[in-house]
């Protein structure tokens, strides 16, 4: 089941940067550079208490961040 605070950060196919919401079919954002992205998705992943997934141009997962309630948080 989507998550609707979660957002993804992947590059589209005429090579703009998109943002878009988890379970949703349009992009929330769509911008000229990956950063642009990237931080659109962490602040609406940070504001929801989500998580933002970035994904490389070979659409594996590359970074992901992890906003309020963290399954694993650290020890120490």
């Amino acid at each position: 089941m989507p998550n609707k605070h979660n957002y993804w950060t992947q590059q589209r196919e005429d090579g703009k940067w998109e943002s878009k919401r988890e379970g949703s079919d349009r992009a929330s954002k769509v911008t000229d550079t990956q950063a642009e992205a990237w931080k659109y998705s962490k602040d609406h992943a940070r504001g929801g208490k989500g998580e933002a997934f970035l994904k490389g141009r070979d659409h594996k997962i590359r970074e992901r961040n992890t906003y309020g309630n963290d399954p694993h948080p650290p020890k120490g």
